[in-house]
């Protein structure tokens, strides 16, 4: 067994004129590298083949690819996607209204409820894309949560079913809903809905990180289009997506509206067990990934191994170079060598192999510079999620509170009268629209103005979504002050549950529209970016990520929401919330302004980020190679 050094230190005999030894060692830290097969790999043994091979459901390769993957795998994944989506949106948009009709709870406390499912059906996204990554893999794990997501909307059918679950309903008429002389629901029969509606919930964590990655994967990255059906997949990806929210906010709103909420939260458990069929007819045609062992373990040994030579100089005459195996072979399943950054420098240190490391050396203290660099691009991949966090709370605030507001507007269209739980239809209808010009029409557009290939870079994209959604969150501010004003001035303050005749909710239609189409610039940029950019091993916790800002975007929701009923509502002085009940007393649209102010301060921040980020190479490289690209500035994109 031998060993390839690539550099060492001691190769280098003489300074560069103007650098110091230490400043040029620490310039030339990337190309000291020593690669070596002389220690055991207890991340899983190396990887036979290329470090991304496909394989099958038994994970041996794929002999011939032809007769895998493609377009016509993807629409069998899209369809769980669209099932998993339209049972989301379904709940979120009728389960308030259940609450407060059907189990007597107030607006505001079911608004909680919801959002709270909303959060932890994203929160949990990590959860699953860890056992996807680490052990299960994306196909597994999509198999195993679905059936839970099942079992779920099956026992909300039950609740809405069974009276024994259910408050009783006789003499409960809108004034005696107003007054809350309707009788209570008993503790336990909230614990039972919570309960079956957070398992719903907890169902979403293993389909939401791993559909999406696990459709991308059925593509051939050495193939010359792959960016270009990459790009197209999750634009189409979303689409389904929509079409899934589309049929929520009309179909099963229909079906509640004629047939009751039985049979509205039956139909979705249905169609949740029909795409869970056509996902399982798709299984000959899927191509799998290796998962890469644990990810979390990963990342604490590279903090550990970090930690324990801290101490330790680049420049030390014990350091024998930074430590990598040989070949073009990554020692993580399913993972391909990454070239290492001057990033995180302090992070090195973990893949810094001196004299007493040995030949057998312990993971816990010496680590690849490939498994340092997936720690790094973690880290680096942090920021651009964490600034969506804001436009989550954005469209968690417009699911529910929008609601209330359409409530005291007149619904009609023509003669045709519209349910008001149907409002939420036109954002997935401006994203319907958007999404099917996007291609003919916006690409050619930004080509125009980025000179980009593909119209705008992912950063990009995520950025024009934001900015948009601070135009949305401003006029909901300016059009909630004139419907608020509108109803005390004609002596409807105290009427919120009835809808003003002179005062159509279609001017809700801007706000809808415009967070969509932040929302479709947005999410599909933040998807696509994670994907290509999160380590090979790592992709369904890079799209977990998207995820977890989604759910955290709701629980801050519910935290600013709380927030403000308790800073500006006094019981006592008889001095209504903003987020009062009576939606007329209350004070909605500062609550938007608040949201404004907060965007933008969200979007300076994201335009900092963004600037800064430098996206990974293109092409896998031998480690002690660099990608020959050079590194353009984009107007806003990091660096490509």
């Amino acid at each position: 067994m031998g060993s390839n050094e690539i550099k060492s230190p001691g190769e280098f005999s003489e300074t560069p004129v103007g650098l110091s030894s230490d400043s040029f060692r620490r310039k030339k830290l990337g190309v000291y590298f020593k690669e070596s097969d002389l220690r055991r790999t207890a991340i899983g043994g190396g990887y036979v083949g290329s470090g991304t091979t496909p394989v099958n459901l038994r994970r041996k390769p794929i002999t011939d690819l032809s007769k895998t993957g493609g377009w016509f795998a993807a629409f069998f994944i899209f369809g769980n996607e669209m099932a998993e989506r339209m049972a989301y949106f379904g709940l979120s948009v009728n389960m308030v209204a259940f609450m407060f009709y059907v189990m007597h709870r107030p607006f505001s406390s079911s608004a909680d409820a919801v959002n709270n499912f909303l959060g932890i059906s994203q929160v949990s996204s990590v959860l699953g894309g860890f056992l996807a990554d680490a052990y299960l893999g994306r196909y597994w794990t999509i198999v195993i949560f679905t059936t839970i997501y099942l079992l779920g909307l099956i026992g909300i059918t039950l609740s809405a079913t069974m009276s024994i679950f259910m408050p009783n309903q006789a003499q409960c008429d809108q004034i005696s809903l107003l007054l809350g002389n309707c009788e209570q629901s008993k503790s336990w029969q909230m614990i039972y809905l919570y309960t079956v509606l957070y398992i719903t919930g907890f169902g979403a964590a293993g389909i939401r990180p791993c559909v999406s990655s696990f459709g991308a994967d059925q593509f051939d990255e050495r193939s010359k289009d792959y960016k270009s059906h990459l790009d197209r997949f999750f634009n189409f990806f979303y689409l389904s997506v929509t079409v899934g929210a589309i049929a929520a906010f009309t179909m099963i709103v229909y079906i509640q509206i004629k047939h009751g909420w039985g049979s509205a939260f039956g139909s979705l458990a249905i169609a949740m067990g029909i795409s869970n069929m056509v996902f399982f007819i798709g299984t000959p045609l899927y191509r799998h990934r290796l998962p890469g062992g644990s990810p979390l373990t990963r990342v604490a040994q590279v903090l550990v191994a970090a930690f324990r030579k801290r101490s330790k100089s680049f420049s030390s005459s014990e350091l024998v170079g930074l430590y990598e195996l040989p070949g073009k072979h990554s020692a993580i399943k399913g993972s391909g060598k990454i070239a290492h950054t001057d990033d995180f420098r302090c992070l090195d240190k973990a893949a810094l192999q001196l004299k007493e490391d040995g030949v057998d050396s312990n993971p816990w203290k010496l680590c690849t510079v490939t498994q340092v660099e997936e720690v790094k691009i973690l880290i680096k991949l942090l920021p651009i999620p964490a600034c969506t966090i804001m436009l989550n709370v954005i469209l968690t605030e417009f699911l529910t509170l929008s609601v209330q507001q359409a409530y005291t507007l007149n619904t009609y269209m023509g003669h045709l009268k519209l349910p008001v739980t149907c409002m939420p239809v036109f954002p997935g209808l401006s994203i319907f629209l958007l999404l099917s010009l996007y291609y003919s029409v916006f690409v050619p557009l930004f080509r125009q103005i980025t000179g980009h290939p593909r119209g705008a870079t992912q950063l990009q994209r995520v950025g024009i979504g934001l900015a948009v959604s601070i135009l949305s969150v401003a006029w909901a501010a300016i059009f909630e002050n004139y419907r608020r004003n509108y109803a005390i001035k004609n002596g409807l303050e105290f009427m919120f549950l009835s809808p003003m005749p002179n005062l159509s909710a279609y001017w809700l239609l801007i706000q809808y529209c415009l967070i969509g189409i932040a929302e479709v610039f947005t999410i599909v940029g933040l998807l696509e970016f994670l994907y290509q950019e999160a380590p090979d091993a790592m992709r369904s916790i890079g799209s977990a990520y998207a995820a977890v800002a989604g759910g955290l975007g709701c629980f801050a929701a519910t935290i600013l929401n709380n927030i403000i009923k308790s800073a500006t509502g006094n019981l006592d002085k008889v001095k209504p919330s903003w987020l009062s009940q009576n939606i007329n007393t209350g004070r909605f649209d500062y609550l938007y302004w608040l949201l404004t102010g907060m965007s933008l301060i969200n979007f300076c921040i994201f335009l900092y980020c963004a600037r800064r980020y430098e996206y990974r190479t293109e092409t896998g490289v031998d480690i002690g190679e660099r990608n020959a690209t050079d590194k353009v500035a984009t107007p806003l994109g990091g660096k490509t």
